[in-house]
């Protein structure tokens, strides 16, 4: 490792990643250092947005929430954040022990798309919109933003450009019940085998849910989504009776976790039985709340 620049603003680290072509940009570290300990990366510089300020924070933008990328786990997790998106606020105090929460980014998360990522699901299923910044732009600073689905990004199919990196992540304030699940298992402290997230959209009567670890990008079951809408009464009482939440659980988990063989392997159908009670009790605890 060559060099560590330390910007203060994101013009200065989009100069910065414009200027050195092969590095890389990292906040908390916590991915990039297990790739580093691990030989699987060696970067020929840093750029640390720690000192970064105006995406360590969030503010309100047309009834949506601009969320700094520099957000630690651990500053989502608190009381005030949570009652603005309380999935995500669920999610980030479900990310790890404190040093973990302490360091770890969204924008991190969202950047490294390990599958496993908390996150993920959460702004899978509320369909967040990552603003990019990068080289190009017009004025004094020469830097331009734009805007891609976090599922773009997630999927692969539009990949960073040189010199960009995630600057906001903009989330729709529902104002609705939203609930994040997670099964951990023996991979690791608090990493999940599966993983949901599950919102509740009145103004549009939509559910929307998002199963995360168990591929490399959250799938989102549309048509077990759309399924179950049709049957809650949005004008009314919204609770289901218990064989309709079972039979969302056996349709997501269907839909997420497909057969791969005859005799369906063990595994896959643990797996499957797990995402089906994960998105059986997300769907039970949005309806109720």
């Amino acid at each position: 490792m060559q060099s560590v620049t330390l910007p203060a603003s994101l013009d200065e680290a989009v100069a910065a990643l414009t200027a050195m072509p092969a590095a890389v940009p990292v906040a908390g570290g916590t991915d990039l250092m297990a790739a580093v300990n691990a030989g699987l990366l060696r970067p020929a510089a840093l750029v640390g947005l720690g000192r970064i300020n105006e995406i360590r924070g969030w503010q309100y933008q047309d009834g949506h929430a601009l969320l700094g990328a520099g957000l630690t786990h651990a500053r989502m997790g608190r009381p005030d954040f949570a009652a603005l998106i309380p999935a995500l606020a669920a999610a980030a105090r479900a990310a790890g022990p404190p040093q973990i929460r302490n360091a770890g980014t969204l924008g991190g998360n969202i950047a490294s798309a390990a599958p496993t990522g908390d996150a993920l699901p959460v702004l899978a299923a509320l369909e967040a919109v990552l603003v990019i910044v990068g080289p190009g732009g017009l004025g004094d600073s020469g830097v331009a933003r734009r805007e891609i689905p976090v599922s773009h990004l997630l999927a692969g199919r539009e990949m960073l450009r040189p010199g960009e990196l995630i600057g906001f992540v903009r989330v729709p304030l529902l104002h609705a019940p939203q609930v994040f699940l997670k099964a951990t298992g023996r991979t690791g402290p608090g990493r999940a085998v599966a993983s949901v997230g599950l919102v509740l959209d009145p103004a549009r009567r939509g559910v929307r849910c998002a199963i995360g670890a168990v591929a490399p990008m959250p799938l989102r079951p549309l048509e077990a989504e759309q399924w179950v809408a049709s049957l809650i009464d949005w004008d009314g009482e919204r609770g289901l009776a218990p064989e309709a939440l079972e039979a969302f659980g056996e349709y997501v988990a269907a839909a997420c976790v497909p057969d791969q063989g005859e005799p369906v392997a063990a595994g896959v159908l643990h797996l499957r039985r797990t995402v089906a009670v994960l998105a059986r009790r997300a769907l039970g605890r949005a309806l109720s709340s």
